[in-house]
């Protein structure tokens, strides 16, 4: 046996000791995941996070530092059982070992669903879920913007329902759809699609996963989710787990489709039902325009003027009425003057009075009257001497000053052709400034009659 007296090992400090103890527990027990309940908890100022961590038999201190704290899916409190990730060290100033915590979740799903429904009531209470934010979904996108991973079947059920159904422009955003990091890149998918601008900007965007359990599925009942949705300015369908999943970003999403397949049927119609529908709409509109044009047209026929002595005609029945009356009734009038005129006992006084006001009306219409007879007069005799200078230019005269002239026989009558001139013996030419007697070639010479300007020639 080998000597093993405390004389012969090697002495040791508090500190070296301490020292250690903790390599050899950091080293042993660098990743350990425990279950357990959470007991006293407390948040320092500074936002790390020191609790106890306990079972029916032991209590095991454990500190998580703030930046773990700050991405805890849920609020730790006392009584809720969790499971946590992380390693064992311990603190020389207490003697004490502990678990420094990375990560933490609660204990199975009863509690997940409980964290759930917290959450919901308090999301709803802040108005995030009431139906009056909700955007409508564009009938036809010219793009679409899918969050999701690009790597599993989701992407691809997604590109070839559209493609089957509308093609059109789609943009993926690649995000994890699963674990720790999952809520923050789907996070920023959201708010990285409606950051963009120009002609890639979506129009519509479908965040989506397959089906999975409600741990799987957590990362999109993550607040930060919840509300990039929220805040989302481009329409956006949920399309997360199966039918029968739901989570916390479906009652925020403005749509909610029951599969990702249902997301690509909700975002794009069917092209040829869309080309049948606009045909028939069409043809319907065709059919309703030659129907308003008919109508139109039998108004318009109904509605055709008569012809213009259609119009007078009442007019003139009127007017033949009128005359046929207008003796009885002047007879009428004179009558009702006669009798009225024999009534009045008129002084010779008043009877000069009022042939005084007579006259004076008579002059004051006159007076009245004067301007417009004489405009009627100069307007007469402006149309008088404008007829007359259109006579002057139409009359023969003018003609015979632009070098015209006239051929007539001894008897007057105009000769029209050199074949009559020919078998006349004399003939009379007449010009502008008078007439000269002619005959036919080979006949003796024509005498010459001048006439006075603005006298009528004679012929001899």
């Amino acid at each position: 046996m080998s000597d093993s007296s405390p004389t012969n090992q090697a002495e040791l400090t508090v500190s070296e000791l301490a020292a250690r103890l903790k390599r050899t527990i950091e080293t042993n027990y660098d990743h350990v995941v425990v279950r357990g309940e959470l007991g006293r908890v407390t948040l320092a100022k500074s936002g790390h996070m020191y609790a106890d961590l306990k079972d029916e038999k032991a209590v095991l201190n454990t500190i998580m530092w703030r930046s773990q704290v700050e991405r805890l899916p849920f609020r730790p409190e006392e009584g809720l059982e969790v499971i946590a990730t992380g390693r064992l060290s311990t603190y020389e100033g207490r003697s004490a070992y502990q678990l420094i915590a990375s990560t933490m979740r609660p204990a199975g799903a009863g509690a997940l669903m409980q964290l759930l429904e917290e959450r919901k009531k308090k999301l709803a209470a802040e108005g995030l879920f009431d139906p009056k934010h909700k955007k409508p979904i564009p009938y036809i996108p010219r793009v679409i913007g899918v969050v999701t991973s690009p790597t599993g079947a989701v992407i691809r059920d997604i590109l070839h329902r559209i493609r089957e159904r509308f093609p059109v422009r789609v943009i993926v955003w690649p995000a994890l759809v699963q674990g720790e990091q999952a809520a923050a890149q789907v996070t920023a998918g959201i708010r990285g699609f409606n950051a963009m601008t120009g002609a890639d900007r979506p129009d519509v965007l479908i965040v989506a996963r397959g089906g999975g359990s409600i741990e799987d599925l957590w990362p999109f009942n993550e607040e930060i989710v919840v509300r990039a949705a929220f805040d989302s300015k481009i329409p956006l369908i949920s399309a997360v787990g199966h039918e029968t999943d739901t989570t916390l970003i479906d009652y925020v999403s403005d749509r909610r489709a029951p599969t990702p397949t249902g997301a690509a049927e909700m975002a794009v119609p069917v092209r040829t039902e869309l080309i049948l529908s606009t045909g028939e709409i069409g043809d319907r509109l065709k059919r309703a325009l030659t129907r308003a044009l008919s109508r139109s047209r039998d108004k318009l026929a109904a509605a055709r003027l008569p012809r213009p002595e259609m119009l007078l005609q009442p007019a003139r029945q009127r007017l033949d009425f009128a005359s046929a009356n207008l003796p009885k009734a002047a007879l009428a009038l004179t009558q009702k003057a006669r009798l009225k005129l024999s009534h009045l006992q008129l002084s010779p006084a008043m009877l000069k009075y009022e042939i005084r006001q007579g006259r004076q009306r008579l002059c004051d219409i006159a007076v009245r009257a004067r301007p417009a007879l004489m405009r009627l007069i100069e307007k007469r005799t402006a149309a008088l001497n404008t007829e007359a200078k259109m006579l002057e230019t139409l009359s023969y005269q003018a003609t015979l000053k632009r070098g015209y002239t006239i051929v007539r026989d001894i008897d007057g009558r105009l000769i029209r052709s050199a074949a009559i001139a020919s078998g006349t013996d004399q003939f009379r030419v007449s010009f502008a400034d008078g007439d000269i007697a002619a005959q036919p070639l080979g006949g003796d010479p024509p005498k010459t009659t001048p006439r006075k300007p603005g006298q009528q020639g004679s012929l001899f």
